[in-house]
């Protein structure tokens, strides 16, 4: 089993909320996660496993609200009460049930459940040339600063050796027990100016582990043309094209290591177990959630997105990114 954890006995199954914030803040200082493997393969401390294991240890799968060209922080998480009045927020600032934490007004039923939250005020990121959106963007999501910034302040697009998203990491190192997505992005891609960034996709680790992008609006009906068969492609056929891929692959050591560089052995095997499943078709079915529950989640593209990312975590997907719908187009909040 991968261990994630220099923790003792801790493995991928139980990362504790502390190890979860080491990693993740060793990647804000440009300490990958590939870094700290290879560091702790060559680490000397041998695990004990006598000693207690601490932390929640559950926890296996993350939606990540990623609300760029979304509200301003000042008007959620961190409304400044104290400040002057042009930086603070319009709203106002309300208790939580955590002494000393305030939240914004706008989020009363947070503010209840806060004890069993974690609020970092205090991330920021080390530009890569100007103080931009693209490079922060690429930062928060990968834990590198981007090698090339426009200036314009836009990134180049998306390149084969681009650092890994961290859904990415994810997909490659706990992927799902059961014939479904590993990783989806929804439901408007990463981008700034209409111009699709770095940070989106997996990068160096290679296609296999690509995100599955969904930009279509949740509130209308979604479109899985390629999470089904084609009617000229019956499941025979399907099973005949798979076996003479692997005769091919076998046969032609070439092509074989082309495949195993891009993981497309990999991508094939997970696109064919999708096909055959309803598991991802019906994670993707709005319609199957009560009229109630949908008005709950906010009848607007944001809400049902949440609402589809929580259907997807539901059936076996590890990681959820929800981006914000567009930059500044007044969707509710």
């Amino acid at each position: 089993m991968f261990s994630f954890s220099s923790e003792p006995g801790q493995l991928c199954d139980g990362v504790t909320r502390r190890e979860f914030l080491r990693v993740g803040g060793a990647a804000m200082l440009g300490l990958s996660l590939p870094k700290i493997l290879a560091l702790q393969a060559n680490a000397d401390t041998a695990l004990d496993p006598s000693e207690p294991l601490n932390g929640f240890g559950n926890a296996k799968s993350v939606i990540l609200l990623f609300l760029q060209g979304g509200p301003s922080h000042i008007d959620i998480w961190d409304p400044k009460p104290d400040a002057p009045s042009n930086v603070r927020g319009e709203f106002k600032p309300i208790r939580t049930n955590v002494s000393g934490i305030w939240l914004s007004e706008t989020m009363p039923l947070l503010a209840k459940q806060m004890d069993k939250a974690t609020l970092i005020r205090s991330v920021s990121y080390t530009p890569a040339g100007l103080f931009n959106h693209t490079a922060a963007m690429y930062q928060m999501v990968t834990g590198e600063t981007p090698d090339k910034v426009k200036p314009s302040g836009q990134l180049d697009p998306p390149a084969p050796y681009d650092h890994p998203n961290v859904a990415s990491h994810v997909s490659k190192f706990l992927p799902p027990d059961v014939p479904m997505l590993a990783s989806v992005q929804l439901p408007r891609p990463m981008q700034e100016s209409n111009i699709i960034g770095k940070g989106g996709n997996a990068g160096f680790l290679g296609r296999a582990y690509d995100p599955y992008f969904l930009f279509q609006d949740p509130n209308e009906e979604i479109k899985l043309d390629d999470l089904k068969l084609r009617p000229e492609v019956p499941p025979v056929r399907l099973e005949q094209r798979k076996n003479l891929l692997e005769t091919i692959n076998a046969g032609m050591p070439e092509m074989e290591k082309v495949a195993e560089t891009y993981a497309l052995n990999e991508y094939y095997d997970k696109a064919y177990d999708l096909i055959l499943s309803q598991r991802a078709r019906n994670a993707f079915d709005l319609t199957q959630e009560p009229d109630a529950m949908r008005d709950r989640y906010g009848q607007h593209t944001f809400g049902q997105s949440v609402l589809l990312a929580r259907r997807l975590i539901e059936a076996g997907t590890r990681f959820v990114q929800v981006n914000w719908p567009s930059v500044a187009n007044g969707d509710p909040f």
